[in-house]
């Protein structure tokens, strides 16, 4: 368990001392957020400010799990370094969005094939390497079994798994990046739910068909649930870290960089921990502000009328008048909400077992 305290101090520690020497470097380099026209008014007055952030807690969290590793004497687990895979992975496709914003001044970043590209390359890499090294039980870091608090049901194969991992993916990857539009909002999000899988990883590991303690009962049947927690640890601590400097008023933005990041590491976590279905809860917050995208486009495309005054739904607020501040708070109420009952489902999965 000291693993999970090393990883979690340390990325925290990083970020804290980090991000200010990136966001000097960031400022010096001219590289500043590229703020669009048809954004809430309010925003303008962020142009110029650091973005590329994602990069502070990508470097972080490895250098914190790897920190962790060599103090405590403990092997990495190809669960941990599949998580950590995607979330550099797709933190790289977000890199060269942001770069291509800045450097050229082209609001859209990537073209959208491009990104899409990126992003498909690095998710069937790892859902094609999830499937393998079995362990001495046979288990995957991944299952092609569909999975809710654990897996159920029979297995789906390894194509639709593929495609399955994907959705999951480009889903939260993409909802964390539509949530990033206000100072620490998605920051503070993600760290809320990457401490539900600081949990969700310990208690799995004490209840491990792999324990010779708990074998043969209730149990479950994770490959490396204990490194899982760790990595959720190093993932807690460095957002919480760089959320100290990104929260109102922000001295430096995540970017697509983190965003996706940040999306993949949540999608990555739910398919090793066998929590597939239950992120839709967890990260209840990115889910409904992707609903309010999709609902605004849908509405207009079939009526040309508007839901919401502006999407993301956030937007919306900000322009019926609400603070910032007050949206994010809000939102973050909504996000710990969305935590405490998807732990509460995820517990009362583990008594109906029992």
């Amino acid at each position: 368990m000291n693993q999970i305290l090393f990883a979690g101090v340390i990325g925290l520690f990083l970020t804290l001392i980090g991000t200010p020497l990136l966001i000097k470097f960031l400022a010096r380099k001219g590289y500043g957020q590229f703020i669009r026209d048809d954004g809430p008014r309010g925003h303008a007055g962020k142009k110029g400010t650091p973005t590329m952030g994602g990069i502070a807690f990508i470097l972080a969290t490895l250098i914190a799990y790897a920190l962790t590793k060599v103090i405590t004497s403990h092997e990495p687990t190809f669960s941990g370094l599949l998580v950590l895979f995607l979330t550099a992975g797709m933190g790289l496709v977000g890199f060269l969005d942001d770069y291509i914003k800045i450097v050229k001044q082209r609001s859209l970043g990537l073209r959208a094939k491009a990104k899409m590209a990126g992003q498909l390359i690095v998710g069937i890499a790892f859902a094609v390497l999830a499937l393998q090294f079995a362990d001495t039980r046979g288990q995957t870091p991944a299952s092609t079994r569909l999975s809710f608090t654990q897996d159920f049901g029979w297995s789906v194969g390894p194509v639709i798994f593929v495609v399955w991992a994907l959705f999951m993916i480009l889903a939260m990857s993409n909802g964390v990046n539509l949530t990033d539009g206000l100072d620490g909002l998605a920051t503070g999000a993600s760290v809320m739910v990457f401490g539900a899988y600081v949990f969700i990883g310990t208690w799995q590991h004490g209840q491990s068909c792999g324990n010779p303690l708990t074998a043969g009962a209730a149990c479950y049947e994770v490959r490396d649930p204990l490194d899982l927690a760790v990595v959720a640890s190093a993932l807690m601590g460095s957002c919480f870290g760089f959320l100290w400097w990104n929260t109102s008023p922000a001295k430096i933005f995540m970017g697509d960089t983190g965003s996706l990041a940040l999306g993949g590491a949540l999608a990555g976590l739910a398919i090793c921990s066998r929590t597939e279905m239950l992120l839709a809860l967890l990260g209840g917050l990115f889910v409904l502000i992707t609903m309010s995208v999709i609902i605004q486009v849908g509405s207009f495309r079939l009526t040309g009328k508007r839901v919401f005054r502006m999407a993301p739904l956030q937007h919306h607020f900000e322009l019926k008048g609400w603070s910032e501040v007050l949206v994010v708070v809000r939102f973050w109420i909504i996000q710990g909400l969305c935590v405490a009952i998807g732990l509460g489902i995820f517990y009362a999965g583990w008594l109906a077992i029992k």
